[in-house]
C-alpha cells in the first residue's frame, strides 16, 4: 500500500517501513537498467568508427584482457554511458552513476578522463590539449591517463569482431548489488 502523506514532513516510521520494501525491489533492477541504458549506446556512431557501445565494450575488453579487477572493467565498461543524457559532461555523468558503487580512485579516474584523453584531440577543436596538466599532480592521475593510453584510447578498432554486452552483465550485477559509498548505505542493508 502506497504512504498517504502529502509532504515528506508528515512520513511516519511505518511509512518509510513500507516504502522501503518497494525501494528494495528497485534498487535490486538497477543492474537491469544500466545494461538496457548501455543498450541505448548501440548504432549511435557520433562520427566515430564503432558505434558508442562497441567501444564501451571494447574498452572494457581490453581492461578484462590486462587482468584489472571487475570493479575497474565495469568502470571501463560505462565510462562513456553519460553520453546519452550528458553529452556535454558525459564523464561527470558516468562519475555520478557509479559513485556509490566504486573506489575513489576509480571514481576519479572516471570523472577526469575526456580531460586527460582531450590531449589527444582537443587541439583539433581549438581547445587546450595541456588542459590535463593540471591534474598531473593528483595521486590518481597516471591511472587515469594509462586508462586512457591503454584501454579507452585503443577501443575504437573497426575491424574487431562485434562485443556482446551478455558477456559483462555478471560484472555489471556484481558491481552494483550495493553501493559501498552511499548515504543510504545503512538503511539498504538493514
Amino acid at each position: 500500500m502506497p504512504a498517504s502523506f502529502n509532504k515528506m514532513s508528515e512520513s511516519t516510521a511505518d511509512d518509510w517501513q513500507s516504502i522501503m520494501t518497494e525501494q528494495m525491489t528497485f534498487f535490486s533492477k538497477l543492474p537491469d537498467r544500466i545494461l538496457a541504458h548501455m543498450e541505448l549506446l548501440n548504432g549511435d556512431y557520433g562520427g566515430f568508427p564503432v558505434d558508442r557501445l562497441q567501444h564501451s565494450l571494447q574498452t572494457a575488453e581490453l581492461a578484462a584482457q590486462a587482468g584489472e579487477d571487475t570493479q575497474y572493467v565495469v568502470c571501463a565498461l560505462l565510462h562513456d554511458i553519460g553520453d546519452t543524457l550528458g553529452s556535454a559532461n558525459h564523464a561527470d555523468v558516468a562519475a555520478a552513476i557509479l559513485e556509490p558503487y566504486i573506489s575513489e580512485e576509480n571514481l576519479w579516474m572516471i570523472k577526469h578522463h575526456a580531460i586527460v584523453q582531450g590531449y589527444n584531440f582537443f587541439h583539433h577543436l581549438g581547445l587546450d590539449r595541456h588542459m590535463r596538466e593540471q591534474f598531473q599532480d593528483h595521486p590518481y592521475y597516471q591511472r587515469t591517463l594509462r586508462f586512457v593510453n591503454h584501454y579507452d584510447d585503443l577501443a575504437f578498432d573497426s575491424s574487431k569482431p562485434t562485443l556482446s554486452l551478455k558477456q559483462f552483465e555478471p560484472m555489471v550485477r556484481e558491481v552494483f548489488a550495493k553501493p559501498i559509498n552511499s548515504i543510504y548505505k545503512a538503511a539498504l542493508e538493514a
